[in-house]
């Protein structure tokens, strides 16, 4: 078969709708939006649409919208933007199983003088709410950073809750949506964040545009210093064919969801319960009952995740170890540690994540193959036959 693609939450394809939309906007249509002459202020009026139809697939209103290049700059300006506002006395309430792009900015932070704490999941990966509750807790400037459902396993955090309780302690709340966006829906007027993350090349939009939801009335600190653009709050000239596919990507995500919660589902589990039943000491990892529909993170014992993958893309088969962001990491994922996975599984995590574009057929050939790569690497791993663990792991 061709290239079997299941690492859909690393990245998608760009919808063939999507790169129509795009192509007048490198051709005939290349004018800066930002100019005082005609040719450039016809592509405004294409941005001014693309801005209300984004801030209707979030249900926001097109003023709160702020256009980025990705994600991890929008949690950036959000971390970052919101904490110079709070001042050093800022307490960062965020969790062990973030994504890097918040993490990172939380942890640097701590070493700026603000205090962080990282919240604890249990073994399903799901928040630990008692603690969120504690931590919340005490006076003083507090902003929440909490992901509405995890890139690696795909569980879903209950944001709505989240935000109320933080709404409640007077805290700002930021939340990163990266991977739900088309897969689950987004409505910020009933769930009360104050920011909100997204990039469009985890719903078949290209790489490099992303979404910066900023509640009105929030208080930032500019992140992106430059010209006028995104009414001063992010100075750069706007990415134009860009907008206008991310744009087609939220009515194709919002006409697409119904699929995503079926079909997309369907195979998920299809491959889940196969490779269940055929690899022996397999495991999934996550709340079977708060994942994503797309996405099934599964542990086999006794050998590396990174040798599944070398061997299942000769076969042409794309998973993922955990993010991409952490590639090339010795460390196994932090999001599988936090979980308490055993470590006889914990370097054996494979990310699958599924898209719209997946077949039955590809389910299937990932079905014929992998059982036999792990039986494979097993019989070449010296603790699945039986010999005993070093004492120091």
């Amino acid at each position: 078969m061709d290239t079997i693609y299941f690492d859909n939450n690393a990245t998608t394809r760009v919808a063939p709708e999507v790169r129509d939309a795009m192509m007048p906007f490198f051709d005939e249509l290349y004018g800066n939006p930002s100019s005082m002459h005609a040719f450039g202020g016809q592509v405004a009026k294409y941005v001014k649409r693309a801005r209300e139809e984004i801030a209707a697939f979030i249900h926001a209103d097109p003023s709160e919208i702020i256009f980025t290049s990705c994600a991890t700059e929008s949690d950036n300006m959000a971390i970052h933007g919101c904490a110079e506002v709070l001042g050093p006395q800022a307490r960062i309430i965020t969790t062990r199983v973030e994504h890097p792009a918040v993490l990172g900015p939380c942890r640097r932070l701590k070493d700026m003088g603000c205090r962080e704490i990282e919240l604890p999941v249990d073994g399903g990966g799901n928040l630990d709410m008692d603690a969120f509750r504690e931590a919340l807790k005490g006076d003083g400037p507090k902003l929440v950073s909490i992901m509405w459902a995890n890139n690696e396993t795909g569980v879903v955090f209950p944001i709505a809750e989240i935000a109320a309780l933080a709404k409640e302690a007077g805290a700002v709340v930021h939340t990163d949506a990266v991977q739900v966006a088309g897969k689950i829906p987004v409505d910020v007027s009933k769930v009360p964040v104050d920011m909100l993350s997204m990039s469009g090349h985890k719903f078949h939009a290209p790489k490099g545009i992303g979404i910066f939801y900023l509640r009105r009335g929030t208080r930032l600190k500019t992140f992106m210093l430059g010209g006028h653009q995104e009414s001063g709050r992010r100075g750069g000239t706007e990415n134009v064919p860009y907008i206008v596919g991310l744009a087609k990507a939220c009515e194709l995500a919002t006409a697409n969801m119904a699929r995503e919660a079926t079909q997309v589902r369907a195979l998920r589990d299809k491959l889940e319960q196969g490779l269940l039943a055929t690899c022996p000491d397999a495991r999934v990892n996550g709340d079977p009952a708060h994942r994503l529909p797309n996405t099934s993170n599964m542990s086999f014992e006794y050998i590396e995740g990174e040798a599944i993958i070398y061997h299942m893309s000769d076969l042409g088969i794309c998973a993922s170890t955990g993010s991409a962001c952490a590639a090339g990491s010795l460390e196994p994922s932090h999001v599988i540690r936090a979980m308490g996975v055993p470590f006889t599984a914990v370097h054996g995590s494979i990310r699958f994540s599924l898209s719209r574009y997946n077949t039955e057929a590809e389910v299937d050939y990932v079905l014929e193959h992998m059982p036999k790569v792990v039986k494979k690497l097993r019989a070449l791993s010296p603790f699945s036959r039986g010999d005993t663990l070093p004492v120091n792991l």
